[in-house]
């Protein structure tokens, strides 16, 4: 027998306002054609004034704890993957914490950029799997608008805003492939290329917030070799495949990095779930709004295997297979 992290429910919310390409379109050199072809966006959605990260978070999570139906006082650790937090301090998932009327257990926040819920993910689990907690909020809530350069039509027409989360259970399975929960994950790092995506700002170095930089070719020319090495160790790990996997729900940057990784892959498009079109890409948000998407409109059931990858700035990437 093996402990794993069980999924009970997840959960998303995504701001009221709703920015098209042709809005974009209207104050920037740019068109919907432009954009769509490169990246598959068309819309995104943009958090309100005084609307922040937290409330974001607060949301999602209790969207998931409705989903599986636990009481908020049966969560005792909080991970929230972000890097648009409300303040520099205290972690925003202290915010949740208190917002949830949880005052017990442990709550901090990731930094990972995109690849950020994934490497939550895996935080969680590690810790659900030693016993040190029981069940576990995981969360990816960003608030991107607030770091974007809005005369940047390289980079401002790419990210939007929103948050996701999972609830996990420590539950005895086991041991096998076919048990349910999180199978495996893999995480990996890379500094060499920090200059190809990156915030100009911070409290040490700047004592501002900065604006999101990026060489977007440099970028794609990673993204696809970085996302399937991580695949492939985790289809080694499991004794799993393209074939035996029943959906793949990757972090939703860029339509064309998505398509080419499914192609390297072999993953078949129709288990590709694709919310980049309607979401622009939500950084660490992006993998649970998707993820909820899809099990919302019955896609993704009970015992189906769900294969998760990400890649962000630093560079960070990394991947997780669960079974649903």
């Amino acid at each position: 027998m093996t402990i794993r992290s069980v999924v009970l429910g997840c959960g998303s919310y995504l701001p009221q306002r709703v920015v098209t390409n042709a809005e974009l379109a209207s104050r920037i050199e740019t068109s919907d054609d432009w954009i769509v072809q490169r990246t598959g966006i068309r819309e995104r959605h943009v958090a309100a004034d005084g609307e922040f990260t937290s409330h974001l978070a607060i949301n999602a999570a209790r969207a998931a704890l409705a989903a599986a139906d636990v009481d908020p006082q049966s969560i005792d650790l909080i991970v929230l993957g972000t890097s648009t937090p409300d303040n520099t301090f205290p972690a925003t998932a202290v915010a949740v914490q208190n917002g949830l009327g949880i005052h017990h257990g442990a709550a901090f926040d990731l930094q990972a950029v995109c690849s950020g819920f994934v490497f939550a993910l895996a935080t969680a689990d590690n810790f659900l799997r030693s016993r040190s907690f029981k069940r576990a909020l995981v969360i990816g809530a960003e608030t991107f608008s607030r770091i974007l350069d809005w005369n940047d039509r390289t980079t401002c027409v790419l990210f939007g805003d929103g948050a996701g989360a999972l609830i996990l259970d420590a539950q005895e399975q086991g041991g096998t492939s076919s048990d349910r929960g999180v199978l495996t994950t893999h995480l990996r790092s890379d500094g060499r290329h920090k200059s190809k995506l990156y915030v100009d700002g911070g409290p040490s170095s700047t004592q501002t917030v900065g604006h999101l930089r990026m060489e977007g070719r440099e970028v794609f020319k990673h993204a696809v070799g970085m996302i399937t090495d991580v695949i492939v160790d985790a289809f080694d790990a499991t004794g799993m495949s393209a074939e035996t996997i029943d959906w793949f729900v990757p972090h939703q940057a860029n339509k064309r990095i998505i398509d080419a990784s499914a192609h390297k892959l072999h993953i078949a498009p129709e288990k590709v779930v694709l919310t980049v079109d309607r979401h622009g890409n939500t950084s660490a948000a992006s993998i649970p709004l998707a993820l909820d998407v899809a099990v919302k409109d019955g896609r993704i059931k009970k015992g189906d295997v769900v294969l998760l990858e990400a890649m962000g700035g630093g560079f960070t990437w990394g991947s997780a297979l669960v079974r649903w």
